[in-house]
């Protein structure tokens, strides 16, 4: 009896420990949540609980390899009983893993248990093989079903608590990205002189600005700073491309636009794409650059979400928080039934598909690029009030009249929205971002860097505001300044490429 009860506490005891000893805070649950240090005590008790359970699961499936086993060998006893014609008490007396006592069969099951743990086929000296071995599969199966339904629960959590907390900034961590360089001071000044009536962009380039996500639906987009260069004799236009489509299929029509532009005018084309405008616009100069670079006098991008955006990744990414509100199913109704895009267009923004984009695909040294990024003020009067609205138009359901498609004018407080995910990033990831784009994600390996200090949202560069500071830049005058800056970079750049040739 000693034997087979030392067997059970024992024995068995430490195939379950071995089973379990991966599921420790170093195996399954790897150091969760080390960002957040507020969560570590409930990621210990979950890890905790899992690591529990799992044992039950574990332990569960010994007792039942046990019984089976053991009904298995009686049923076999009896078998022969009645096929002998000898008693029930003479088999168990005369059967080879009986010695007159009980224990020696404990003993026995405990050894076929014990096997099971470490391998699922066990042969014994007496039963049915293929019964026994089947009952402990069955077992372990249930094991494995379970402990792999909690560590999935872990990943999910952990995946929901995270976000894109390892993703912003990736571009500046990347070794093999160039560095950047600061003209947040040149900048500054080009601003003021440009607001005392200095002018300085040339008439010898025509001036292409392409909008970002959603602006098919806005007809303010990027209108005010075209009327602003019209006035000054500049030519400048709006690129008309669908917003809602994707990055690639974007660039292919940008790299046709610059050509049209540039074989009907003879002068090169100076570039500024604000959101995802400037990923499209990055994207065609990359895929395209021996077709443009003698076409293409430079680029800015403004607020471009170039290494991704956490706003976009979140939604978009499985087992987030917006999961449970079906944020993702919204969004594909939104671009794909409503607005008749491609959801491609907002998972291009997201970080997984801006690093494979890049892996594949760089901006030419010799462009000259200018970033610009801002961050959003999170002041209780921004929240509280429409400080900045949007203007669309969106499409209704079912036309007023046939024939003719009707829209519906939508004024939306983006000043207040800006303001609620400025904050809400601020406080999960502790990143400064203008609502939508972290500030250094939108900073192009290379490029000329503009950080001004002043508080500007997302929306600003594009939509009206209902109370404009008369002391402060508009956003016609903040364009004409990145590309007056970007005319210099480009002037600076040529000057040392041909002094490198010489």
């Amino acid at each position: 009896m000693r034997t087979a009860e030392r067997c059970r506490n024992g024995e068995s005891r430490t195939g379950s420990v071995a089973e379990n000893d991966g599921l420790g805070n170093d195996g399954v649950i790897p150091q969760l949540f080390t960002s957040l240090p507020a969560l570590n005590e409930a990621a210990s008790y979950l890890a905790q609980t899992t690591n529990y359970l799992a044992g039950y699961f574990s332990g569960y499936s010994e007792k039942l390899a046990f019984r089976d086993s053991r009904d298995s060998i009686v049923r076999v006893q009896e078998i022969s009983t009645s096929s002998s014609g000898r008693t029930k008490d003479s088999v168990i007396n005369d059967h080879p893993f009986s010695s007159g006592s009980s224990s020696t069969l404990s003993a026995s099951s405990c050894h076929v248990t014990t096997a099971s743990a470490n391998n699922p086929v066990v042969r014994t000296s007496t039963g049915d093989p293929s019964e026994i071995n089947g009952a402990i599969a069955q077992s372990n199966h249930t094991r494995r079903n379970g402990i792999s339904i909690f560590q999935g629960l872990i990943e999910r959590a952990r995946s929901t608590v995270r976000g894109s907390a390892n993703d912003i900034g990736w571009l500046k961590r990347a070794p093999e990205m160039p560095s950047v360089e600061d003209g947040t001071g040149r900048f500054t000044e080009i601003l003021e002189n440009i607001r005392h009536g200095l002018h300085k962009l040339p008439s010898s380039m025509v001036y292409l600005l392409v909008p970002g996500l959603f602006s098919n639906h806005g007809p303010l987009y990027f209108v005010s700073t075209k009327t602003s260069f019209s006035k000054m004799g500049l030519t400048c236009h709006i690129a008309k491309i669908h917003s809602e489509a994707s990055v690639e299929k974007n660039a292919k029509e940008i790299k046709d636009y610059i050509e049209e532009i540039y074989w009907g005018s003879g002068k090169r084309v100076l570039l500024l794409g604000h959101s995802k405008g400037g990923v499209d616009l990055a994207a065609a100069l990359s895929m395209y650059w021996s077709d443009l670079k003698d076409k293409v006098a430079g680029l800015a991008l403004a607020q471009s979400p170039y290494g991704g955006s956490p706003i976009a990744s979140d939604i978009l990414r499985e087992g987030q928080l917006g999961d449970y509100v079906n944020l993702r199913k919204l969004m594909e109704i939104l671009i794909c039934k409503v607005l008749k895009g491609d959801m491609q267009a907002m998972e291009d923004l997201t970080y997984k598909r801006r690093k494979e984009f890049l892996q594949k695909h760089h901006l030419p040294k010799e462009l000259p690029v200018v970033s610009f990024h801002t961050e959003a003020s999170i002041s209780p009067a921004v929240l509280a009030t429409l400080s900045r609205v949007a203007h669309a138009e969106l499409p209704m359901m079912a036309p007023l009249s046939d024939g003719q498609p009707a829209r519906l004018p939508v004024v939306m407080p983006l000043g207040a929205a800006m303001a609620a995910c400025a904050q809400l990033l601020l406080v999960r990831y502790k990143e400064q971002s203008d609502g939508l784009v972290a500030r250094c994600d939108a900073e192009v390996p290379g490029s000329i860097v503009v950080r001004p200090k002043r508080k500007l949202d997302h929306a600003w560069m594009v939509y009206s505001s209902l109370r404009d500071d008369p002391s402060e830049a508009d956003a016609a005058q903040v364009c004409e300044a990145l590309l007056t800056l970007l005319v210099e970079v480009g002037q600076k750049k040529r000057h040392e490429l041909s002094m490198k040739d010489e």
